[in-house]
């Protein structure tokens, strides 16, 4: 009886607030930003609670409970660091918490920085170089002219796009402006602006899929539990 009661509130309370949300349709209102501020604070509780949780209970005081001494020297420059940051929340004392703030966003740009190499950068250049290595080619040699050509429109892809964003110019001689190489400014830099307006339009598709198929979710959802009660 309690789950009966439960799973009925919960239908009840996701009916009124994707009603909320879907009246945005006719602009913006009070029962949108409602549903906005319900979000927003029950996305921060959430992150609230998986912080102290994850970080404050599992990360610093469940080691000093457990095992003091081992865990003394990475536990206390933790907690350290964390009450230093608090002096950011006083405007006179705010200055103070400068020297951690910029630790902080220097290991964070430098995990940015080195997960954009590492992840993206280098995965890129050897699946380019792959593309056209006949070791990963079909053993048969099955459909090897559309491995091919499939492996030469990545390539020259990834290379046009470099291109495009190649900004490096040179003298033409006294009294001209510095330019670019005629390859790149001609051909190079429209071929890749190309490729970057394709791949913008198939990510736009995409998300305007996977919204539009929310929409319809939610819509269904609507719909079934009008006939529910009905």
């Amino acid at each position: 009886m309690q789950t009966g009661l439960a799973d009925i509130f919960g239908l009840i309370i996701g009916f009124l607030l994707t009603l909320m949300v879907l009246s945005y349709i006719i602009g913006d209102n009070f029962l949108f930003r409602l549903a906005m501020a319900i979000f927003v604070g029950v996305a921060s509780g959430y992150a609230a609670v998986l912080v102290i949780y994850n970080v404050l209970w599992y990360q610093l005081i469940v080691p000093l409970l457990t095992n003091p001494t081992a865990n003394l020297a990475l536990t206390i420059p933790s907690a350290l660091l964390g009450i230093w940051l608090l002096t950011k929340g006083s405007s006179r004392l705010a200055r103070f918490g400068n020297p951690v703030l910029a630790f902080l966003v220097g290991v964070g740009a430098a995990t940015a920085v080195g997960g954009a190499i590492f992840g993206t950068i280098l995965p890129q250049f050897n699946a380019s170089t792959n593309l056209l290595n006949l070791q990963y080619a079909s053993p048969d040699g099955a459909g090897l002219v559309s491995w091919f050509i499939k492996g030469l429109v990545i390539l020259v892809g990834t290379l046009v796009t470099l291109a495009y964003f190649h900004f490096g110019v040179r003298s033409q001689g006294e009294g001209s402006l510095p330019q670019r190489h005629p390859l790149i400014e001609n051909f190079l830099a429209p071929a890749g602006q190309a490729f970057i307006a394709v791949t913008f339009g198939v990510l736009f598709a995409g998300v305007y899929a996977a919204a539009l198929g929310a929409l319809i979710d939610r819509v269904r959802f609507v719909l079934d539990i009008i006939l529910r009660f009905l």
